[in-house]
Order: C-alpha cells, then structure tokens, then sequence
C-alpha cells in the first residue's frame, strides 16, 4: 500500500473522494499508471492513497489497483482524511481497463455503474490462457463487451491503445494517461498531466508522445454524438502472402506448379505452401501440392478448405518443432522486445517442458519407437518434466541438436503415424466430394479439432475420430454436412468428451427412429 500526505496549500475543495479503478496486466506499465495518478493529486496537493491486489498470472487475472484523492478542506487544513483500501461496486468514479477484456471484468465485479463512472479501455486484445488453449478459436466476443459497456457506463471511452503506443515508441499506460486528461474526469489541467511524466524523468519523450496522442483522441471520442456509442473493431480481413517466386530455384517450381490450381485458392495456398517448407523442406511443399492437387479443382470453396487444414495437418506439433521454435533467433529478439530489455540488461528465459512417452517414443524409427512407448520404467522417468534455460549454452545445444533432427522426421514413429492417419481423413474428403462437396467441406473443417501437443493433441484426436466415424454414418442424408458442423461445434467447446458423446448418441437415434 502506497498511502502519501501533501501539502494543504492549494484551495481546492472536494466533498467527497475522487475514486479510481485501475486493472491491468503485468508488462501494461499499471503501476507506473497508478504512480503517475498519485503523483498529479499530490503536485495540486490533494490527499492521494493508492493500493493494488496482485493477480494470479499474466494472463489469468489482472491487477486491481485502487486511488481515493480528495482535496484538502481549506477551512481545516491540519484534518487528514480517512481513505479506503478497495473499491466498493456502485462507488467507482474512474474505471480503466488496460485491456479490452480487463474492462470486461471491470463491469462483472460491479465496478461500473450508469450513474457515475467514466469506463476507459483500450480496445485491443491479449488474448487469455482460457482462450489460448480452447480448441480451434477460443477468442471471446469483444463485441458483447461494447454492449455491456455502453449500458453499464456512464460514459464510455475506447480507441485501441496498444497500437498508438508502438507508433510513439511508449506503453500502453501512457496512452491511458492521455485519454484519462482528455476525458476531463479530474480537475486538473493538462499542463498538470505532462509535468507529472517529465518529473518521473523516465522514458519522458516517448510518454510524452503517448500521452499527447491518446489525450486527442479521447477528445475527439467525446466530442461525437453521444447517442452514437463505441462499437466494437470490425475483425481485421485476412491477409495472404503472393504466389510468387522468391529466388530459389526449388521453391520457385513449386510456385509454378501452385499456379496452375484456381486462381481463387491461389493466396491460401501461397500461405500453406510457405508453412510446410519452413516445417521440413521443399520435398514436403511437393508432398502438400501433391495431395491438394488430387482434389476436384472445380469446387474451389472446398479446395480452399482443404489447401487451408493440409497444411495445419502436415505441419504438426511435435518434439522437434516445440525445439526448432524455441531455439530461433527471431524468438530471442521478440521475447526481448516484449519484456523491453535493455541492451546492458541479461536476459534469462526458462522454459518448462513435459513431455509424455509417446513424444520421446516418437523420434525413433517405428518399430524401435513402439518398444519404448511400451515400457513402464521409461515412461516414469520421462514423465517427471524438465526445465531448462534456453539463454544456458548447455540447454540451447541441447535443444538446438533436437531441432536439427528435421531431416529424420520422415523415419519416425510420429511422422508415420501422423501421415496414416492425414491420408485416411484426404481420402474421405474425396470421396464425400464426389456426391456432397458440402459434406466433404465440413469434413475438411472438422481438423480443427486436431492441434497443440502431447495430451492436448491425443484430446484433439480423439474428438476428431469419432466425428469422422458420425460423418460415414450421416453420409447420404441431405443434413449430413449440417450434423457435422453441429459436432465440430459441440467437440471445440467441450473439454472431456462428455457432450460431445452426448451429441453422438443423438446422431444414433435419427437411424434408430429412421
């Protein structure tokens, strides 16, 4: 708890406390926020008390931070007030939100209220660990967030912040700065604001900008009508890279092969034949061509489909890619940059590895690979996990050594199995194709389910294989392909199989009352 007294000499009057909210995730600059808050009510001289509940990670739950400022009364100035430690729902003047989401959360606990508070949120997101980790796309709805958020506040400011703080070089907590200034919420002036970040004497120019910036934009946000609220971002269109020749002499034939498919299919394609050569190598962009290649061509909504979950299904997760990614430079620079190291500060990454015995069964030669997976004692000792700091010279060669085992991968237990069963999902796919291309494209939809690694993959898989079992036995009725997006639906939200099964056995009494 930060709890600080200033000097009465200023003649402001407040009959009540001025209180904010704060809730912010680590790396989001919440606390600089707060300080810099603190800081503006005691340069007036107000009285300001701030306070904050740590959240359980990064990304599970954010920091609650908590201001009451009051100002002085100037007819008993040697009165210090009494200020609470935590927000009280209904009694917020002030909630920001660092994060769209974090807003979200704001209006949940009751922070928000229609008859007084002021909500500030960046519209961007960083998505959760629920999110992350939901099979296919797990990114909750932003735009019932906007909704609740023009019911539940008084007003409402929101503008993407995150991206006005890498154009000027700053964090998002400056941003926020800025539009908390432009909102007009506090009765300070803005001169006041800028002081406050020149007199912390870090990063000022870069702040400065942030602020500035993010102080008109708030502006401007209130200046509209206010019976037009603001509306959730539209989602960004997708963007695919050109099938074209790069220079290299290989991969610029299979560009010149790629191009004799459909036109339409031309920019998925170009994206799954870039994923499957940095995966392997040219020879496997051959093998993806190959196989996309044996689709009917005329059904170019269900090549597309194809072309899209061919390349998701070649390039799989397993031990020597979670090795590969973790080992390029490209991962050391970005992990840098996102915990804004110094160029004189030492960078230690641990990483945290678990793999199963099938994993570790899966780099070897098949029959060899399937006498390991069987034994007990190995999977005992595998199954203790393992951290390692990949900025060690020992754990990088490590690493690095099992990454280079890429040009064996065609050899493994995993790969063959992987392949096995990517053939027998094309070859449905096909033969769904030649009487319902509808059906066949949901079936291409249907791998969906099938990603991540170790436990997470065996889930996947399982989940795919009975939808793939309820495909044959739906094939021939003119809903089959409507039933299957009904399970690929169930299966994506559903954790243990449960309602999944329970869909399954649905599917079992259309037959039976057939």
């Amino acid at each position: 708890m930060n709890v600080s007294v200033a000097p009465s000499s200023v003649g402001l009057s407040q009959a009540r406390p001025i209180t904010v909210a704060v809730l912010a995730m680590g790396g989001q600059g919440g606390g600089v926020l707060v300080d810099w808050i603190v800081a503006l009510a005691e340069r007036r001289g107000w009285f300001a008390q701030s306070t904050s509940v740590p959240g359980v990670a990064q990304r599970t739950g954010a920091t609650i931070y908590y201001i009451e400022m009051i100002a002085p009364d100037a007819n008993k100035p040697e009165r210090h007030p009494v200020l609470s430690l935590m927000p009280a729902p209904g009694k917020v003047d002030i909630v920001i939100g660092a994060e769209l989401m974090e807003a979200g959360r704001a209006i949940l606990r009751g922070l928000v209220s229609p008859d007084r508070t002021l909500l500030i949120g960046s519209s961007h997101r960083s998505l959760a660990v629920i999110e992350k980790t939901a099979p296919g796309d797990g990114t909750a709805d932003a735009s019932q967030v906007y909704e609740a958020a023009n019911v539940a506040a008084n007003r409402f400011i929101a503008f993407d912040m995150a991206e006005i703080a890498e154009a000027t070089g700053s964090v998002v907590s400056s941003v926020l700065f800025g539009a908390l200034a432009g909102s007009g919420a506090l009765p300070f002036a803005t001169e006041d604001f800028e002081e406050t970040i020149r007199a912390a004497g870090v990063g000022v120019d870069a702040s400065l900008r942030a602020f500035t910036a993010g102080r008109k934009r708030a502006v401007a946000t209130l200046k509209q009508d206010p019976k037009i609220k603001p509306a959730a971002k539209p989602p960004l269109a997708k963007r695919f890279p050109s099938l074209e020749p790069i220079g290299h002499a290989d991969y610029d034939a299979l560009v010149a092969r790629a191009r004799q498919l459909p036109p339409e299919v031309h920019g998925i394609v170009a994206a799954g034949l870039q994923r499957v050569v940095d995966y392997q190598d040219v020879a496997y962009g051959g093998e993806y061509l190959a196989r996309l290649e044996a689709m009917p061509r005329e059904a170019t909504g269900l090549m597309q489909a194809f072309a899209k979950y061919l390349a998701v299904a070649m390039a799989y997760d397993d031990v020597i890619r979670v090795a590969d990614l973790k080992t390029r430079a490209g991962r050391f620079d970005r992990v840098r940059r996102e915990v804004r190291a110094g160029d004189n500060q030492v960078l230690a990454i641990t990483e945290f590895f678990h793999p199963r015995i099938e994993e570790m069964a899966g780099l070897l030669p098949p029959r060899l690979g399937e006498r390991v997976e069987r034994s007990e004692r190995l999977a005992r000792l595998i199954d203790r996990g393992r951290k390692l700091r990949t900025t060690s010279p020992l754990a990088f060669l490590m690493l690095y050594g099992v990454a280079g085992l890429r040009r064996f991968r065609r050899r493994t237990l995993r790969h063959v199995r992987e392949m096995r069963h990517l053939d027998q999902w094309a070859q449905r796919v096909r033969k769904f194709a030649a009487t319902d291309i509808a059906l066949a494209i949901a079936v291409c939809e249907a791998r969906r389910l099938v990603g991540g690694y170790s436990d997470t993959h065996s889930r996947g898989e399982s989940k795919f294989d009975k939808v793939m079992l309820a495909s044959e036995r739906l094939a021939g009725r003119p809903d089959a392909a409507e039933w299957v997006q009904r399970l690929i639906k169930v299966a994506l939200k559903d954790a243990d199989g449960a309602e999944l099964d329970g869909a399954l056995r649905t599917v079992e009494t259309l037959f039976e009352d057939a």
